[in-house]
């Protein structure tokens, strides 16, 4: 039987970067073109009843802040989630993706709990109409995966000693897992605490690198869900991908690419 690990991600680098920022305040513009520059990538949240018209950021400006970044959900005015009836979870978190998918133009299927705060029955009630991941305010400290993309803690905060945690990121892995970064804040919180000089510095040291995936919530959800539909044989020597995502695992210590709808045989 061969050993095989589910340890990579596109381009078989086994490390991954992402952001992931809350409430859509003006300060976004800043930190989006910062991204950019970088060429980072990451997942804003929005309140859409806070974006109308003459706001910093408007519902009309979402194509342009937010290019080349994923717009997400963050319900529709930041209530708390688990002290409004199931009726109101589910009409905040419908109407948010009705006016964010007709000002970003494509679908909407991710967002950030409004305060940190769910419990099972608000997850519930979000996948019914069609969330598949939403970020707590949790931090881990570490790199992994979560077990349920509805409950997705991140590493830690930007304030959460980003230094410190790059270095930890840099380290190889004994085992040979994977590693997951995730960043979250607000952005309002830069000039705040006067701290803009950090996030760039640390977005200059950790861009550009060739063993780094850049993603965005969604995608990294749609990378690990193809992975994870991966089919294969007892002996761990054929494999079938179904889905339209070509996947990339460790065989015996050797990178192997298995293709969308590709089926390979050792």
């Amino acid at each position: 039987m061969h050993n095989v690990l589910f340890n990579l991600y596109p381009g078989g680098v086994s490390r991954c970067l992402t952001f992931s920022y809350d409430d859509g305040p003006a300060e976004d513009i800043r930190l989006t073109d910062m991204l950019r520059k970088y060429g980072l990538k990451g997942s804003f949240h929005l309140n859409s009843a806070r974006m109308k018209p003459g706001a910093a950021i408007s519902l009309a400006d979402i194509p342009t802040v937010y290019a080349g970044q994923e717009v997400s959900c963050h319900m529709v005015n930041h209530p708390f989630p688990t002290d409004i009836p199931d009726a109101a979870v589910l009409a905040q978190i419908q109407e948010d993706r009705r006016a964010l998918e007709k000002a970003c133009g494509y679908v909407v299927r991710g967002m950030s709990y409004p305060f940190g705060n769910y419990d099972s029955r608000v997850i519930g009630l979000l996948r019914t109409v069609g969330m598949e991941y939403s970020r707590t305010t949790r931090a881990t400290n570490g790199f992994g995966l979560p077990e349920d993309f509805m409950a997705w803690h991140p590493t830690c905060h930007h304030n959460g000693h980003l230094t410190d945690r790059l270095a930890d990121f840099n380290e190889h892995d004994r085992w040979g897992r994977s590693k997951l970064f995730y960043v979250w804040g607000h952005s309002f919180e830069f000039p705040r605490d006067n701290n803009w000089d950090m996030m760039e510095e640390f977005c200059k040291a950790v861009s550009g690198r060739e063993d780094v995936w850049y993603a965005a919530n969604i995608e990294i959800v749609d990378y690990v869900n193809a992975l994870r539909s991966l089919r294969i044989s007892v002996d761990c020597d054929k494999f079938y991908n179904p889905t339209i995502t070509p996947v990339w695992i460790t065989v015996d210590g050797q990178k192997l690419e298995i293709g969308a709808g590709a089926s390979v045989v050792l």
